[in-house]
């Protein structure tokens, strides 16, 4: 009887396709300047943009003035001074006296304000994070804490007092497969998620870099809704006590609106990424689909866009997505729905 129970494992609800498709044409926003390398995350609040370059060699983000996308000020500067940042994983565009950044190697969360007037980007608070945390990559901000996943395989995310201590875990890796306990951190780097906090409806969502799996917490009334692609959770092979990806590419990034969660979608197996390094030929980075579930996980709408897009910032209400096209001289994209 022991033995049954262990081999029984939950089964997630599947969806296969998506009810909507709708194509999307992209109007190629044109700045005044060149900054970028490698333009990962943008956030729109007001009539200021902030797109963050995950490899450029001076300054991490950078803010402009809209609708001249004219640049205002560059800050997070790369370095290992005391106000400066080793690396920067992405960050949450609040209010102009709140933007928040996470730097994984300093293991520190830092608060920014912007003065468009002056074109200044002041640091007003730096927060170290627990180190039993390990290695953050991602967080999400709420009223009095952080919300930052696990990559132990312990929980499924820690919540973070303001001042970088652990507070509780909640949940778990909601793996299909059976693995030894030797097995969970691997598991964690491999089930990988991006994250999304949207505090009007109190829904997180988590979304996997590997696979195609889709988790949404309604933190108001404690209901889980995660839900499995036709791609299936993360697939990996264990080198060294590490996952080694062997699937495909699946989600990079996610946000939560009023009504629905937005999720990039690249789709990519690693034999055919390996198969064009092979060919000498640089693979296309990023997602071609935008997939679009209401808050109970169910599948609504399926975006099929004409670049590969990293990124986005979807402004419901406006009807307007803005992504980041990292293959692209001109990166920063506006889409209309």
């Amino acid at each position: 009887m022991i033995s049954c129970n262990q081999a029984r494992v939950k089964e997630y609800p599947r969806y296969k396709d998506f009810p909507q498709e709708k194509k999307l044409i992209a109007d190629l926003i044109s700045l005044d300047t060149a900054l970028f390398r490698y333009p990962f995350r943008i956030a729109v609040r007001d009539s200021i943009a902030i797109v963050m370059d995950l490899h450029n060699p001076d300054y991490f983000f950078h803010a402009f003035s809209l609708p001249a996308w004219k640049h205002l000020v560059s800050f997070g500067q790369r370095g290992e001074a005391p106000n400066e940042m080793l690396s920067a994983e992405t960050f949450q565009f609040v209010s102009l006296d709140s933007i928040w950044a996470l730097d994984a190697n300093k293991m520190e969360i830092t608060r920014w304000r912007i003065i468009p007037a002056s074109s200044i980007a002041s640091l007003d608070e730096n927060i170290r994070l627990d180190k039993t945390l390990i290695r953050a990559l991602d967080f999400a901000i709420m009223d009095s804490c952080f919300l930052i996943p696990d990559y132990l395989g312990e929980c499924r995310f820690h919540q973070v007092s303001r001042t970088g201590k652990g507070v509780a875990e909640v949940g778990k890796i909601p793996t299909e497969g059976l693995y030894k306990e030797i097995a969970l951190p691997a598991l964690a780097q491999a089930w990988r998620s991006f994250i999304n906090y949207n505090p009007k409806n109190d829904i997180l969502a988590l979304v996997t870099q590997l696979g195609e799996v889709v988790e949404i917490h309604n933190l108001k009334d404690s209901t889980l809704y995660t839900v499995f692609g036709p791609n299936g959770e993360p697939q990996f092979q264990i080198a060294e006590g590490k996952g080694v990806p062997i699937g495909i590419m699946g989600f990079s990034d996610v946000q939560v609106t009023d009504n629905y969660v937005y999720a990039v979608f690249h789709g990519r197996s690693f034999k055919d990424i390996n198969k064009s390094y092979e060919e000498g030929i640089e693979p296309e980075d990023g997602g071609r689909w935008i997939y679009v579930f209401d808050l109970k996980g169910n599948p609504v709408r399926k975006y099929i866009l004409d670049h590969a897009v990293y990124g986005i910032d979807v402004h419901e209400k406006e009807g307007i997505i803005y992504a980041t096209d990292v293959n692209s001289e001109q990166p920063i994209l506006k889409y209309t729905l």
